[in-house]
Parts: structure tokens; sequence; C-alpha cells
């Protein structure tokens, strides 16, 4: 056993040493649950680090095999599988809570699946488990091919994948439980994000040490994408996430910041989660799997390294964009509004550049339908990144605020952009990964397109409807001054259109059904090939 292996074995069984402890005392059930899970998951880790030693041949470790590296897939097959499992449970729940907000009889009366403990656990599966797995897969196999170095480590990734996706399960169950903290995308208590921290910590030295070790001397420009979402993502947590405990053997903590601070620091946090994790590891997967699959270099490598600083400079600031006519200082709402609208910019450059990444390969759109969901992601970026910072304007926010309206702009970057990109790469990584010569059906993909954009545009079509009516049905006045509409009159006209939201939803988690059956049938079919057919990243055009 290696001295890492070693060293992971005695702390798991440290931590599972101090977890059985603080189960014995804890103040609630529901924390003593999280503590027996971490328990069993620290037990199992020990006999899985011991048990790979017993099967470990004798000769040494993995070298690189005629001139080629000896790429470690294992884990990026394990997130790919848990991406596809997370996805759909998540867009099953968010189907559950879009009919429980137009029939409220959905509810049941029932405290775990009340629309405020279901809310948190869609919007966590979604974001977090589907497309935190994506990341990490997608990361992963781009650092190792564009490096031509094995994963940094051995047990080590292993430990990312498989700690990110238990991180998920003790939220999950957690938000069911009623244990949260009540921070907007932010939702787990102190411990798990105690546990979070160290897994992330993993995650960058592992992503670091493959770059260090790599044979190609230029970094690819994806490498840049992921690991300033790796970086950023873990300053946003530990800053954001600033806790202290009540004590050890109870789940509820207090934040450190306090009053309009915490709401800044919150949103400094919350709109950075979107730029940096919905959007900056995305941009990552855009410059690696678009031109691979269209068989084309970047079209411009300068401008996808302007683009990469520019975003990653102005995106930091446009966080108090979401507390316009709050408490906070004019002076900081005005600079979230100013750094929003600069954003325009470096964000239509990188949709500009991979768009024009197709130049002569225009034709493969009609034939690729994989091809066809990755561009009309950049078409969804593009549109999601010009609406936000025209919502971020005082006068249009004025509107805008508070209403479904911000609902349908969230969701059409987050169903458009992030899910058909993410939805592209998956079915790009299952053939490469488990040496299959193509896709079982081309035309499943295309089914999936299809029903899935019929989805999404019946869903932010009707919020934003919605949004726009209630804006003005909430401002309009009568001759004498007063309220033209009770809020209940709002809630009563937008009905239909929740009901549209809600199918829309049903049409999404049906496209992504016929995915999950698509590449099942995928993995089933026979192997065709000796190893991963995708080869590294393409030269830049410049």
């Amino acid at each position: 056993m290696t001295t890492g292996e070693g060293g992971t074995a005695v702390a798991l069984g440290l931590l599972a040493l101090l977890s059985i402890i603080i189960a014995s005392g804890a103040h609630t059930a529901a924390y003593a649950f999280h503590a027996y899970l971490f328990a069993a998951a620290s037990v199992a880790g020990v006999f899985a680090v011991i048990n790979r030693y017993y099967e470990r041949p004798a000769e040494l470790p993995p070298q690189e095999i005629a001139g080629k590296p000896n790429y470690n897939f294992g884990p990026v097959k394990f997130a790919v599988t848990a991406s596809m499992l997370w996805g759909i449970a998540g867009f099953l729940i968010g189907c559950i809570i879009a009919f429980q907000l137009a029939y409220p009889v959905v509810n049941l009366d029932i405290a775990q699946i009340a629309f405020g403990r279901l809310r948190p656990l869609h919007t966590s599966a979604v974001i977090f488990a589907f497309g935190g797995n994506v990341l990490i897969a997608s990361s992963f196999y781009v650092v190792q091919r564009t490096c031509r170095a094995r994963l940094a480590g051995d047990v080590a990734p292993w430990f990312v994948v498989l700690g990110y996706n238990f991180f998920i399960v003790v939220a999950g169950t957690g938000y069911l439980l009623g244990i949260t903290q009540g921070k907007e995308y932010a939702e787990p208590e102190w411990y798990a994000d105690l546990f979070l921290t160290v897994v992330w910590v993993a995650y960058l030295l592992v992503f670091l040490g493959t770059i260090w070790k790599r044979k190609e001397p230029h970094i690819f420009v994806a490498n840049w994408f992921y690991l300033a979402f790796i970086v950023t993502i873990a300053m946003l947590h530990i800053v954001n996430n600033a806790a202290i405990p009540v004590s050890i053997f109870s789940p509820k903590s207090y934040i450190v910041w306090a009053g309009v601070q915490d709401a800044m620091v919150q949103w400094w946090y919350g709109h950075n989660a979107v730029g940096f994790f919905l959007t900056a590891g995305f941009l990552a997967i855009m410059y690696y799997f678009i031109p691979k699959r269209a068989e084309r270099p970047v079209y411009s490598y300068r401008l996808s390294i302007i683009h990469f600083w520019a975003l990653i400079f102005l995106y930091i600031w446009a966080g108090p964009h979401h507390l316009h006519y709050t408490a906070l200082p004019d002076w900081a709402q005005t600079l979230g509004m100013v750094f929003s609208i600069m954003l325009w910019m470096p964000s239509w450059g990188g949709m500009i550049n991979g768009l024009l990444t197709l130049q002569g390969a225009w034709d493969k759109l009609r034939t690729d339908p994989v091809l066809r969901l990755m561009v009309v992601s950049l078409a969804f970026y593009g549109m999601s990144t010009f609406e936000g910072p025209m919502m971020s304007i005082k006068a249009v926010n004025g509107l805008s605020h508070y209403t479904d309206w911000t609902i349908g702009h969230v969701h059409s970057g987050a169903l458009g952009w992030v899910a058909y990109v993410s939805f592209g790469a998956i079915y790009c990584l299952v053939p490469w990964l488990w040496n299959r010569e193509r896709l079982y059906s081309l035309r499943l993909v295309s089914w999936h397109f299809w029903v899935s954009t019929l989805g999404i545009v019946l869903y932010i079509s009707a919020m934003w409807v919605a949004g726009i009516m209630q804006g003005l049905m909430w401002r309009a006045y009568n001759a004498l001054g007063f309220l033209e509409y009770s809020f209940i009159e709002s809630i009563d006209a937008t009905h239909p259109l929740y009901v549209i939201r809600a199918l829309g939803g049903v049409l999404f988690l049906l496209g992504s059904l016929i995915m999950a059956f698509n590449l099942y049938m995928t993995v089933r079919s026979p192997s065709t090939a000796a190893e991963p057919r995708a080869a590294g990243a393409l030269v830049p055009a410049e």
C-alpha cells in the first residue's frame, strides 16, 4: 500500500470514528442520520482502499504504453453515469414543483415533499448534481487528453468523484429532513460544507497535478476555464458559508455575516455561482467538444484568450444587480449594473467564437443532431447573456424583479445553454469512454432535441409572459391612486401560464429519458475499438 493510500485509509477511519461519536450525541434524529451516513461511507472507503491494495498486480504503477499515456477514465465514467441519473431526478422534481405551483393540492400536505423543501432539492440536483458531475467528468477527460498525461494520483480522482456525490446525497436528504441554512444555492449546513471543501481542494490538486506533469507544452484554453471555475467556486463557497456551529452535536449554525452584508455576500456568491459554475466551466466544454464534434479548429484562439480574461475580470463584480431597490448602498447597486452591462461584450465574443468554429462545417447540422444540440446551446447562451445585462438595468429591473420573468431568464440559460451543451458533451463522451464506434441511434438524439426544444420554448415563453404581466399588474394604479389589482388577482391571471410551464418541463424530462435510453443501448452494444477513439485537442487556427 502506498503512503498516500495508507494515509487515506487512516483519515477515513478517523472520520468514521468521529461520525459515530457525533451520531451518539446528536441533538436531532436527522443530524444523527447524516452522521451515520458519514460513518458508513468512511468505512466503505477504507475497505475500498484495502481491497484495491490486495487486488493490485505486483508490477510497477501504470506507465505509458507505446508512447501513449495510460489514461484514467474510471472516475470519468462514474461521473458521466451519475450526471444522467441525477439529471433525470432533478428534472422530475422540477416537474413536480411546477405542478405544485399550478395545483397546490399536489403538495399532499406532506412536509417532506412540500414545495419549500423540494424546490432547493430541484435546484441542487440540477445545478450541482447534474451540472457538477458533467463538469468533473468533462474536466478530468479534457485535461488528460489535452495534456497527454494520466490524472494525478490514483485514489484522489476517485475520492473527488465519490466524495462529491456523497455530498449531494447528504445535502439532498438534508433538504427533505428540514436541515438547511436558508441561503440560495448554499442550503447545506456547516458539516456538509466542510466536507465539500475537502473534496474541492482534492479536485483542485488533481487538476493542477495533471497539468503540472503534462507532455504537451501548451495549456489548452478549456483548461484555463476549468481552472477558473474550480478556484473561484472554492473562494465563493468558503466566504459565503463562513459560519459558527451551535455545537459539534447540532446541525444548526449561524452565518458570520449579518444584515445587508450577508445579502451582499450571498449574491456575490449566488451570481458568481452562475458565472463560474454555470458559465466558465461549461464554456470549457464548448471550447473542447464543439471543435471535436465539428472536426474544425477553434475559430480564433486569440479571441478565446481575450474572452477568458475579460469574462473572469468582469463577472466577479456583477452580483449586486440582484439587490436593486434594497438596503444595499446605491453606489453598489450601480456598480453591479455597470459591470453586468459590460459583461455582454465578452459573453458574445465567446458565443461568436464558438459559432464561427463551424466555418466549413455548417452542413453537419443537417446530419449530426449532437452538434446541433451544442450549437443551439450557444444560441441560448447568447440570448441569456443579452437578457441578463438588460434585466440588470434599474429601469428594467423595476418591472422584472420578483416576477416570473426572472424564472424564464434563469431557465433559458439553465435548460438551453447549460443542459444542452452538457447533453452534447455526454453524447460525445459515452462512445469514447466505452469504446463504441457510434451512438446507438442518431434518430433518437434528434427526437431528444426536438422534444426538449419544444419544452424549453413552452417553459420560457410562459414565464416571460407571466413575468411581464405580473410586473405590469403590480404597478397599475386606478384614478384614485390605489392599486388596480390585488396580489391574488395576479396569481389567478398567471395560472394558465403555470400549467404551460409544467407541460414544458414534462417535455424536457421526456427528452432526457430518450437520451438515457439511447446511452444505455450504446453502452450495451458490442465494443468496436481497442481504446477510446477521441484524440487530443485540435490545433488552433492561429
